[in-house]
Order: structure tokens, then C-alpha cells, then sequence
């Protein structure tokens, strides 16, 4: 029986500069598995991305067997919208692929729209059970996939004695909150004067970044905060390695990548309790959570785990083995099983038997 052919419709950002979403990944490990992929789109202008994503979708209808279209909240829930709808004029089957934090705020928003383009798809994948929790009255068959990480790129060191060496690593906009761990370290020095906190990630230009470099420098923190550009997805392990602490300040959250390489790394990680997150970790087991926009609720965190190499290689351990259900391979083999059966219900591998 030959492999379904797919289509994998999203952002495909890296061609230009962006970052690589799962949509990219996924259709590279796929493809080394043998598969035939195709994906739109890669344009980046909006207009031209959606034009592309209809264009490829419609034009090459009969060189896919199982369509995935990536669903975000905003503007990218009505491209979805739009795919999803040439999808059934082509009576290709679609897999649904749920993103993005602020995606349940919207389906409750907009119930009527979400309830209708769940019912074009064949399946609906979550990335977290809080995707698929807050989705679940919409449609009662969400399937569960985790957001995968690369393990093989993340070399664990488990935290005991800790140094207070902290990391920051998100986009620069305000729903990542990073003024918060700017004040955290303004009240952490007196305590600890040589700790250091690396801030990493691109600058949305919303202000965030301008607002933090001005409190760094207003709390006379300039020698204990480093900002540092967008880095290569490569790259992220290496700098992860030099902290002991990972500090995830974010307002709106699933399932942050960041925060799963920080717990492969073997990282002690001091989160807000937002959105996914608490999903994603479990307070005192494998993270310290702490209310939204705390600064003294985060700073205590920071202090129990420097204070207790007990406790912090709890917290290290702990993560690196969650983590490890996460793992690539483990979760393009539930992908693969997804795409075949519902490439088999729609018929679509039978008329292709070998």
C-alpha cells in the first residue's frame, strides 16, 4: 500500500527570515519518512501568502491524497477559513491543526464560525490538552499531539548547585511580559549582586523591547542583563546551557517551545501560570508556577530553587523526563498513523494500493 501524499497548508516563514513554525517542521520529517509533501505557503506579503495558499491548494488537488491546514486566532483563522472551504468544493479530506493561546479566547468569540469549520474536517489535532480541553465543546473528537521537540539537539545537565544565572528566551512584545523579569532581577540584586540574565528573542516592534531596556537601565541593572538578537533555532541549546534558571514571564500561552527546551536542557523553570501552561507543567513536580505579572511572587520562586539544590534537581529531572514523551520521532510516528487513517476513511490509499 503506498504512502497517502499530503498537503500541509500554514506560515512557512523561515524562507524569509522568520521563524520556523511546526508546519515547516512537520513537512520536513514527514518528507525524510519517505512521504510526498506538499506546502503552501512561502510567500510573505498577506495578500500573496493567501492567493498562494487557494492557488496551490485548488491547483494541485490531485496530488494530495490528506490535506493539514494550520488554524490560528485573527486574521490566520480566516485563511484557514477560506482553504478549508475550497478543501470541501475539492472533496479533499483536512486535518485541522490548532495554534496559538489566544485561540480558545476566539472560538468563544466566535463559536458559530469555529463549530463550522470543525465540521469540514476530518480530525482536529491539539497540540496540549489545554487546546483540546477549551476546544472540546466545539467538537467532541479532538485528538491530542503533542508540541514535539527535538531531544537530539538538547544535551540535558541537571541543575543541583545552582549559580543565579537566569535566561529569558521569547519574542519581544508585550504579551510576553518582559519587563517582568527585568524587575525581577531589580529585586534580586541586593541579594545576589553578580546575577545575570540573558534576554533572547526578535523584536516585534510593538515597544516591548524599548520598554525594557529603559527599566534595565532606570534600576541600574545594564551589568546584569544582556539582550541578545533573535538567535539561529540551532543555536538554542547552547545559550540555554549557560543559565541554570529559565524564566517564562509571558500573559497569553499554550504550549511554548522555549519553556520544552528549557525542561530538556534540564533548566529549573519559573513560569507565570497562564493559559497552557499549567497543562504543559506541573507545579513543584517539573516548574514553579506564580500568578501573572508578580514580580515578588517570581522572585520567591527564584530564591527557593537557588536556595535548595534539593528541590532544583528535583524540578531538573523531572522536566527532562516529561519531556521525553515529546521527543520528534515519538510524535511523527502519531502523525503518521493520523494521516494514513484518515487517508483510509476517505479512500483515498485504497485507490492508491500498490
Amino acid at each position: 500500500m503506498m504512502r497517502p501524499r499530503i498537503l500541509i497548508v500554514g506560515n512557512f516563514a523561515s524562507s524569509w527570515g522568520g521563524t520556523e513554525g511546526m508546519g515547516e517542521a512537520l513537512a520536513a520529517r514527514l518528507s525524510l519518512r519517505g512521504y510526498s509533501v506538499l506546502t503552501a505557503s512561502h510567500k510573505k506579503p498577506r495578500a500573496e501568502r493567501l492567493t498562494d495558499m487557494l492557488s496551490v491548494t485548488w491547483r494541485k488537488r490531485h496530488e494530495y491524497d490528506v490535506a493539514i491546514v494550520e488554524v490560528f486566532s485573527g486574521l490566520a483563522f480566516l485563511w484557514a477559513e477560506a482553504v478549508c472551504r475550497l478543501l470541501s468544493v475539492a472533496k479533499q479530506p483536512c486535518i485541522l491543526w490548532l495554534h496559538g493561546g489566544n485561540l480558545p479566547e476566539f472560538a468563544q468569540r466566535r463559536s458559530r464560525r469555529v463549530e463550522g469549520l470543525y465540521a469540514r474536517a476530518a480530525a482536529v489535532v491539539a497540540q496540549s490538552d489545554y487546546l483540546a480541553s477549551t476546544v472540546s465543546r466545539h467538537r467532541d473528537m479532538v485528538r491530542l499531539i503533542p508540541n514535539p521537540i527535538d531531544l537530539s539537539h538538547c544535551t540535558y545537565r541537571m541543575r543541583h548547585v545552582l549559580q543565579p544565572r537566569l535566561v529569558w528566551l521569547r519574542s519581544f512584545h508585550h504579551i510576553y511580559n518582559p519587563s517582568l523579569a527585568v524587575r525581577v532581577v531589580g529585586l534580586l540584586k541586593p541579594e545576589y549582586p553578580d546575577l545575570s540574565l540573558t534576554m533572547i528573542g526578535p523584536d516585534k516592534g510593538d515597544g516591548s523591547l524599548e520598554a525594557a531596556r529603559e527599566l534595565t537601565a532606570e534600576l541600574g541593572l545594564k551589568k546584569n542583563i544582556h539582550f541578545q538578537p533573535g538567535i539561529p533555532k540551532e543555536d538554542v541549546p547552547l545559550w540555554l546551557d549557560r543559565a541554570d534558571i529559565f524564566l517564562n514571564t509571558t500573559n497569553v500561552d499554550n504550549t511554548p517551545v522555549s519553556v520544552q527546551e528549557a525542561m530538556a536542557c534540564g533548566l529549573c523553570v519559573v513560569s507565570t501560570r497562564v493559559g497552557g501552561v499549567p497543562y504543559l507543567v506541573t507545579d513543584r513536580v517539573d516548574a514553579l508556577l506564580v500568578p501573572p505579572d508578580d514580580p515578588h511572587a517570581m522572585v520567591e520562586a527564584v530564591r527557593l530553587i537557588l536556595a535548595d539544590p534539593e528541590t532544583a534537581a528535583g524540578l531538573s529531572r523531572a522536566a527532562r523526563s516529561k519531556v521525553e514523551r515529546m521527543d520528534w520521532p515519538l510524535v511523527t510516528d502519531r502523525w503518521e498513523r493520523l494521516i494514513s487513517s484518515v487517508a483510509y476513511q476517505a479512500g483515498r490509499v485504497s485507490s492508491r494500493s500498490a
